[in-house]
């Protein structure tokens, strides 16, 4: 399922035609994903030149995982490094990679600007005739979108996590090296990367489309905070702001700095599923299933999976347990007419906000997942990050029993 190509106007990314039922776009930010397992169409792009590799031999709708392959429309010339910031461990790498991207690979660099603003590396005399060919930006302030082919971020997790922020449409694939504490996201290691990033340029790696959730933050006239960092267009339709965020691992909803209990009432698709009271509540994707998710109880889930999980965070109901619902549904979050404080709401644990009566959280799968470079293919990564990062079933074995241990009978 995906947006038909009249929605994309202007727009490098296009998307096949989805089904027959086709609604005029109204809001481009927050287009909803039909209820399907269909996963994205072979011809979808990532970026302005990256696409998936069409498999010939596949005869199913859904897309075998393993066979996920990235091509190339036109070979890339433009990549985007992101570095974790102020990371010294990072600098000697951060270095050879610009050095080979630049002079190797006659690669056009984007860089942050606050990355070089970093004293080691604008006072290195050695790094400046590279420094020279880099293209930089802003975050918030620069638009990018259409510039990259594709991303190597250095550092863990969160360096994904902050790509996927800065591209709130079609994302390019994203390469990640594991240089930081977790690394549960980035599954390459550095000590190879001339011959891993050559294989990218060339077209030759697997991909994981990880689907990232649409929100959409309506707030009433009387908020007066700083809305700024987000998207925010004015809705005639209710009078309010409207604030749109993608979102590639989880909404978390919860009571803030009060002592109270929060109180939100829950909708799917327009009906009141329940009422969560507790410390909050957190809608997630897949990918974040093994972060915040995991942490409050709930199921670990391939990013191949079109769901979308909700987990309480310490329910004050011993029988709410975290749930799956297919990706396509619409979520609302609304603080409950009987709620006796706000309620908080954060994206991936950044831009907090605060959210008041008549206030209203929309939630649903995005149709901008993030193409995400495997080491191997998105089945075999998963479960290597699962022993690796986070131990999964790691026990004592039980000790080796002979046949005839096992027939001594007790005295």
């Amino acid at each position: 399922s995906g947006l038909p190509s009249h929605m994309f106007h202007g727009l490098k990314a296009t998307y096949a035609d989805c089904s027959a039922n086709q609604a005029t776009c109204i809001e481009p930010y927050f287009v909803r994903r039909t209820q399907s397992l269909h996963g994205p169409s072979p011809v979808t792009t990532f970026g302005p030149k990256a696409c998936m590799l069409k498999n010939p031999k596949a005869v199913m709708h859904i897309q075998d995982p393993a066979s996920q392959r990235l091509t190339w429309n036109k070979p890339p010339k433009s990549v985007l490094v992101i570095k974790k910031i102020q990371d010294v461990s990072l600098l000697q790498p951060f270095k050879e990679l610009c050095i080979f991207l630049t002079e190797q690979k006659q690669m056009l660099v984007y860089v942050e600007r606050k990355v070089l603003e970093d004293p080691a590396i604008a006072n290195d005399d050695s790094f400046v005739a590279v420094k020279k060919k880099f293209c930089t930006f802003r975050e918030d302030f620069d638009d990018i979108s259409n510039r990259v082919d594709f991303i190597i971020c250095l550092g863990g997790d969160g360096t994904l996590l902050y790509a996927s922020s800065l591209f709130q449409e079609s994302v390019p694939p994203v390469m990640a090296f594991h240089l930081g504490s977790l690394g549960f996201l980035t599954p390459f290691n550095f000590d190879t990367y001339q011959t891993q990033v050559t294989q990218v340029i060339e077209g030759n790696a697997a991909i994981v489309l990880r689907s990232r959730l649409s929100v959409r933050v309506v707030k009433e006239r009387r908020e007066k905070g700083r809305v700024s960092e987000f998207l925010v267009l004015w809705d005639e339709r209710v009078h309010s702001l409207a604030i749109w965020k993608q979102v590639l691992n989880e909404v978390v909803v919860d009571r803030g700095p009060s002592s109270y209990l929060s109180n939100v009432d829950l909708f799917l698709d327009g009906h009141l599923i329940t009422t969560v009271q507790g410390d909050g509540v957190i809608v997630s994707t897949p990918t974040g299933s093994t972060a915040y998710a995991v942490a409050a109880g709930a199921s670990m889930i391939h990013p191949n999976v079109p769901a979308i999980m909700i987990t309480p965070i310490c329910p004050h109901s011993l029988s709410f347990r975290p749930i799956v619902v297919p990706a396509g549904v619409e979520l609302k979050v609304m603080l409950s007419r009987e709620a006796r404080n706000n309620a908080w709401v954060s994206f991936d644990g950044r831009k907090r906000q605060e959210i008041g009566q008549g206030d209203s959280i929309t939630i649903t799968t995005s149709c901008f997942p993030v193409p995400s470079i495997c080491f191997r293919d998105p089945v075999n990564d998963w479960f290597e990050s699962l022993a690796q990062c986070l131990h999964w079933n790691v026990r004592k074995k039980q000790g080796y029993m002979s046949s005839e241990e096992e027939e001594v009978e007790e005295p």
